[in-house]
């Protein structure tokens, strides 16, 4: 992702795109101009400022946040779909859908989702942070994963949080979703009840858990991000006595 001084990057404001747009894909139109992505190279952007799609969403206050969440899954489906996965022709553009069309097998392939589950556990006052053990960022989040095929969401609850910290949960219902372009995830957040079990960490995903009193917490993701909004959610249900129903 590319930060000019005045704001983020737009063709209009960069001689970087002297030469007309790089192959670029159009998202459609934000605030009364049309919208594209594409792929500059990685030398030749002068004093441009280039940051981590991550660093981005985690970290900067005034980064797009859905612009920039859109386009880089639309990039990452339009790189991954050239071909047909079945026969392996190459593929063009389908006439009235975002979708890329095969003529010998009459199919499209459409942007990939991949749905996944979050959720913040409450016990009583108190709720449930853990530590990733792949993540390096000093961060506290929440239990997630990804859904399984001919799993609902509510059943992926069940499983992830068990398998993660063989506890068992209750009372799960949805609060929020946002999508989540690593790469192209759609996140699902839910709040649950503590139901039985004690804490057994499943060590390849993480490092620690334990819970945690409103305003007494490890560092934790920014409200620009689900997993932070989960949390400061629950915090102000406890906070306000909130029983859950």
């Amino acid at each position: 992702m590319v930060k000019a001084e005045n704001g983020w990057l737009h063709s209009g404001d960069s001689d970087l795109f002297e030469g007309g747009l790089p192959e670029s894909v159009s998202l459609g139109s934000y605030d009364g101009r049309d919208l594209f992505v594409t792929e500059l190279p990685a030398s030749g952007l002068g004093d441009q400022e280039v940051i981590p799609l991550r660093d981005a969403l985690l970290m900067l206050s005034d980064a797009p946040a859905d612009m920039l969440s859109t386009g880089f899954q639309v990039w990452q489906w339009w790189r991954d779909h050239r071909y047909c996965g079945r026969c392996g022709q190459e593929t063009g553009f389908h006439p009235r859908e975002r979708a890329k069309w095969c003529d010998p097998c009459g199919i499209p392939w459409y942007p990939r989702l991949a749905p996944c589950v979050i959720v913040v556990i409450r016990r009583e006052d108190r709720f449930l942070l853990a530590k990733s053990s792949r993540i390096k960022r000093h961060f506290y989040s929440l239990i997630a994963g990804f859904v399984e095929p001919g799993e609902s969401l509510e059943g992926a609850v069940h499983r992830e949080v068990k398998e993660e910290t063989g506890l068992d949960v209750t009372n799960i219902r949805y609060h929020a979703s946002q999508p989540w372009p690593f790469p192209h995830q759609l996140m699902v957040g839910f709040f649950a009840d503590y139901a039985g079990g004690e804490l057994v960490l499943q060590e390849d995903e993480l490092a620690d858990a334990d819970w945690f009193l409103p305003g007494d917490t490890p560092p934790v993701p920014p409200e620009t991000t689900i997993s932070g909004r989960l949390i400061r959610a629950m915090e102000n249900e406890i906070s306000r006595g909130g029983i859950p129903v």
